[in-house]
């Protein structure tokens, strides 16, 4: 546990310095294999990519015993902090999240991502209910004895193309909320908007994560503005299957 512990500091500390971490996500122990040798400082897994490498949609689809599965996989794979795109937590209630958590710690992760929309349903949890979940993540976290970095996705900015400073401003009421109930950064995917992710980053208290994608600012921009964190989501896994496809084509043309 004490290995645990000491790439769970790093990894916080690792957002808070000069530079935003970048997180270029992995799906499976090969690739993070790759991306480890290749200047990444953690790896993060993206539970997109995850689940098409396994045949499955995104969105809980993939049973979470593969999931973890997969997950110690990487982990025994590469000596850096990893850490696991969780999802919704595989469950709604308190009780349920808490026993999830402590597999997710057991598999060996420094932190998580996880997300505010309602995984099956529809829309995001309201505010109060959200905060609840995370709280239940962080009691479960600190009941082991574990200083778990929850980045806490909001998904306002992808169910709806209308992003204005009211919808950064609902996004930083979230990121406070969340904050006080444990989080210790805060995702927003789907905001590009160079004045509008400022205005995310000047109000949030936490660090923000912004994804990375061709309506994105360039990373350097990005540091400038105050982001924290970078992630690719499923562009490597496209990347990466992009050549696959061609390189298959190719090879059967004769």
């Amino acid at each position: 546990m004490s290995a645990q512990h000491d790439k769970i500091e790093a990894f916080h500390a690792l957002h808070a310095g000069k530079s935003p971490l970048v997180l270029f996500n992995a799906w499976d122990a090969g690739s993070a294999r790759i991306i480890a040798a290749n200047g990444a400082r953690a790896i993060a897994t993206g539970s997109w990519s995850v689940a098409a490498a396994h045949g499955a949609d995104d969105g809980e689809a993939l049973p979470l015993a593969l999931v973890l599965a997969n997950f110690r996989r990487i982990v025994a794979t590469v000596n850096l902090p990893v850490t696991l795109d969780f999802e919704g937590g595989y469950a709604r209630d308190a009780d349920g999240l808490a026993a999830n958590i402590a597999e997710v710690i057991e598999a060996g992760a420094v932190g998580i991502n996880f997300e505010d929309q309602v995984v099956g349903g529809h829309g995001v949890y309201d505010i109060a209910t959200q905060a609840h979940r995370i709280r239940a993540v962080r009691d479960a976290a600190e009941r082991r004895g574990v200083r778990l970095f929850i980045n806490a996705r909001t998904d306002l900015f992808l169910q709806t193309t209308a992003h204005d400073e009211a919808l950064v401003d609902a996004a930083i009421e979230r990121a406070r909320a969340y904050g006080q109930a444990g989080a210790s950064g805060v995702f927003v995917p789907g905001l590009v908007d160079e004045r509008l992710i400022a205005r995310c980053c000047a109000g949030a208290p936490l660090p923000v994560n912004i994804m990375m994608s061709a309506k994105a600012p360039a990373p350097g921009r990005l540091a400038a503005l105050g982001v924290a964190r970078l992630s690719h989501g499923p562009g490597p896994y496209r990347i990466a299957m992009h050549a696959l496809g061609e390189a298959a084509r190719a090879a059967h043309e004769v």
